[in-house]
């Protein structure tokens, strides 16, 4: 099914591609700082507390406010991800509107979310981050300056892009200014973490630029026998070469150690009952000593920006990242009980894991004016190859009781020995894009987009596959004196599937289409910001877990495969607001999705609804800075999250009931923060799920249920210079 009059190709409209990730300006009377490079001619204006400023970085490829922009954008600056205690990247996100983080519990491998009913794609500093399954290191927020989030298909940017989005993560780069700070954390689960970052020039005239970050922690987690240890370098430099001519590098070295956090617990004993009670949340299925995810990464990035004349400039980024994973584990599969109620079988897996990748985008950026009509122009060739070997072993591990596990039954247990080296994986994928915003009159804005991808896999062995996609934008908003700013756009999205499903049959590429229209605020002299935005999205081709009763099919190839369901309809409505005054800022959000399978494939079922997709949510966070008590402050949040599907069809046959979905309860979660700051220092005591509450994110149709995050306490000393 598409779209009904919308699927053209722009041909009779000028090529163009409106920005992506638009951290940018919030203009506003309460500014207290403003930066202007003379060299690169890009402005950057900060509120008062920086809760939110937001400017464009290296995740944009054009600055424009997103005031002026006919898409969904949310940005989240340092000083509010700091605010919201996150201690990840998933628990930074959890206020966005139309996001929902965490739909798999706690999981200590990565940060998972659902945006517009699918899994947003991760890039860091605008290039795609994450390549493969379990092969790289979970990043560390406190190396970033920003995240930025883009709803609803965008791969006229990058290419490879869900209808969800992508979530973009902007790392911290090299001032001017000299200016550090040391952090002390100390939290529940017994965590024990310390964290410095200094930045400043390099010489007299401040054409080098450095910057240094770095973090130690141990922990913990609330799952038994996980650990949660990191270690992260991130050297950096800019230099200003001449009066054109910026170059920034970015190096980051990481290593984490932990284990399996997420278990696959079964419905009975989560959400349904069990006569021997609940499966504390706390449960470990795998083994001490043999446990662990252990992930090592190193990359390196360069950045030139070249002014060519006052109107244009070139921009080249690319990155080359070397990562390693080693996975042991244990984990009960099938999920569901024995017949004794109680014990489970068990499967191990060893997997070691490598990938090598490299990302790069050219872009030349034009500003061009032609009558009435103001162009911003970005014309760009982005090249992707990545590399990824996954020699792993997976055999029977015995079985274990839930209720009362007995470790150190396995009698054999495998070892890296065992592992089995099977071939790797190379894809590359180059892409062609332009864009334009047209800002008319200084009243309309039209934006078009057109790029073309081509995504090839393993052509060194004889079995090439390639994908091929065109995929385009338009987008048209009028900006009203009162602040008022409709808007309404029509996306596209494609993702290259590489490899085979469950039954050996080659996978087709994901597609999508989307419309949008929204209205966009901004009261006059404030700097509050308020955003409306309804959507109707269609999605071909995704895929999903094999449903348990396919499990004993004999055709299966690889009964832990994927398959395409077809085609699958979300649509929605989300509202976010982000207000400031002197004393309190407030971010809120409120989100309704409406996810289903509306034509199914021979392995499908119509009408099911999508799994891991709340049907609504709702958040709140204020922070209070009082003056009469100068440097207190305070913070509060709640956090509403609606019922979710399992993913199975309701199906009703001859007055009985064949299929009925299991549903997840809705919950809420309450978070707080008191602190206090006084001349260079900061003290803070942080709570995320204040009130300890055992909720659970979701259930899947296969048989099992995810607990989320339990209370999580963190008391922190931060001392700036």
């Amino acid at each position: 099914m598409q779209l009904s009059g919308i699927n053209t190709r722009f041909s009779a409209v000028s090529l163009a591609l409106y920005t992506l990730f638009n951290s940018s300006v919030v203009f506003a009377n309460d500014v207290n700082e403003i930066k202007k490079d003379q060299d690169l001619e890009v402005i950057t204006i900060k509120s008062q507390r920086g809760l939110i400023s937001y400017m464009s970085a290296s995740g944009a490829k054009s600055d424009v406010p997103i005031i002026e922009t006919p898409l969904s954008v949310s940005v989240l600056t340092q000083e509010r991800i700091e605010d919201l205690g996150a201690l990840t990247i998933q628990d930074a996100i959890g206020y966005v509107s139309g996001l929902y983080n965490g739909p798999y519990g706690v999981d200590t491998r990565g940060d998972w979310s659902v945006i517009r009913g699918v899994s947003p794609v991760q890039y860091l500093d605008g290039l795609k981050s994450l390549y493969g399954s379990y092969n790289n290191v979970r990043t560390n927020p406190y190396g970033l300056s920003q995240i930025e989030i883009l709803k609803g298909p965008s791969s006229v940017l990058y290419g490879q892009g869900s209808i969800g989005g992508i979530v973009n993560l902007v790392s911290k780069k090299p001032e001017a200014e000299t200016s550090g700070q040391l952090w002390g954390q100390v939290g529940n689960y017994s965590r024990k973490q310390v964290a410095g970052d200094i930045t400043g020039a390099l010489n007299d005239d401040e054409s080098v630029l450095g910057r240094v970050v770095g973090l130690w922690r141990e922990s913990d987690t609330q799952t038994d026998y996980v650990p949660d240890n990191s270690i992260v370098l991130s050297p950096s430099l800019t230099w200003y070469a001449t009066d054109d001519t910026k170059i920034t590098l970015l190096t980051n070295w990481q290593k984490n150690e932990s284990g399996t956090s997420t278990s696959f617990l079964p419905h009975s004993g989560t959400i349904l009952e069990n006569e021997n009670g609940k499966i504390p949340s706390n449960r470990f299925v795998s083994e001490p000593g043999f446990d662990r995810y252990d992930t090592e990464q190193a990359s390196i990035t360069a950045i030139l920006e070249q002014n060519i004349n006052a109107d244009w400039q070139f921009k080249l980024a690319a990155r080359y990242t070397d990562s390693h994973a080693d996975y042991h584990t244990i984990y009960g599969w099938p999920p569901k009980f024995l017949e004794d109620g109680r014990s489970v079988k068990r499967v191990s897996y060893l997997s070691s894991a490598d990938s090598r990748a490299i990302a790069s985008d050219a872009q030349f950026h034009g500003n061009i004016i032609t009558g009435n009509i103001e162009h911003t122009i970005v014309m760009g060739f982005d090249y992707q190859n990545a590399y990824t070997d996954n020699d792993s072993y997976s055999g029977l591990a015995g079985t274990l009781d839930l209720f009362d596990p007995q470790y150190g039954q396995v009698a054999n247990l495998p070892t890296v020995d065992d592992i089995v080296d099977y071939d790797s994986s190379k894809v590359y994928q180059t892409g062609l894009y332009i864009q334009d915003s047209m800002k008319i009159a200084d009243k309309w804005i039209v934006s078009t987009a057109l790029r073309r991808d081509k995504a090839t896999t393993n052509p060194e062995n004889g079995k090439s596959e390639s994908q091929y996609a065109t995929t385009g934008r338009l987008g048209l908003m009028y900006l009203f004196d009162s602040g008022v700013s409709p808007y309404a756009s029509y996306s596209e999205s494609f993702e290259p599937l590489i490899g085979q499903d469950a039954y050996g049959n080659a996978f087709e590429p994901k597609t999508g289409e989307q419309v949008e229209a929204g209205l966009k605020y901004q009261p006059a002299g404030t700097e509050h910001l308020l955003t409306a935005a309804v959507y109707h999205i269609v999605e071909q081709n995704r895929t999903t877990s094999l449903p348990a009763d396919q499990v004993g099919n004999a055709n299966l190839i690889d009964p832990n495969g994927k398959i395409q369901q077809g085609e699958v309809t979300v649509k929605g409505i989300e509202l976010e607001a982000q207000l400031a005054w002197d004393t309190v800022d407030v971010y809120a959000s409120y989100a309704y999705t409406d996810g289903y399978v509306s034509q199914s494939n021979t392995l499908g079922e119509d009408g099911a609804e999508l799994s891991a997709l709340p049907d609504q949510q709702a958040s709140i966070w204020s922070t209070w800075r009082p003056e009469s008590l100068n440097g207190f402050k305070m913070g509060f949040g709640a956090r509403y999250v609606g019922e979710t599907s399992d993913g199975s069809a309701y199906v009703e046959m001859n007055n009985m009931v064949l299929n009925d979905p299991i549903k997840t309860d809705n919950y809420t979660l309450f978070d707080a923060m008191v602190g206090y700051d006084f001349d260079d220092y900061s003290f803070s005591l942080q709570a995320q799920n204040l009130t300890d509450k055992t909720v659970i994110t979701s259930c899947l149709a296969r048989g099992d249920c995810f607990y989320g995050q339990r209370r999580t306490v963190t008391a922190n000393v931060r001392y700036k210079f």
